[in-house]
């Protein structure tokens, strides 16, 4: 039978019982942030691919305001946020290029 991982023990310190409740609401509500961000990033993907100028504009939007908030809490980097943006940017302006011309 596979090892499975060891049971954390549970801290006997009230600061150290203290912690692990923060820590837990903490990681909560990190991850919540970070599956935002990225759905965020796919719904302007999306919107790119299907073409509509409309709808891609509103996700990006959306996006950045979400990429900042995220960056500023530190989930993510702030290089990475501004990468994820100026290729999003990018790709927002070649959609519209095309639709102009």
């Amino acid at each position: 039978m596979a090892s499975a991982k060891p049971k954390k023990k549970n801290p006997r310190l009230a600061s150290g019982r203290k912690r692990v409740r923060q820590n837990t609401k903490i990681n909560a509500a990190n991850t919540s942030l970070r599956s935002k961000y990225r759905t965020a990033v796919k719904n302007v993907d999306k919107a790119v691919a299907a073409g509509d100028l409309d709808k891609v504009k509103a996700a990006f939007a959306l996006m950045q305001s979400v990429v900042d908030t995220v960056a500023d809490k530190g989930i993510f980097h702030k290089n990475k946020a501004a990468r994820d943006k100026s290729r999003l940017s990018a790709k927002v302006k070649a959609l519209s290029q095309a639709a102009a011309a």
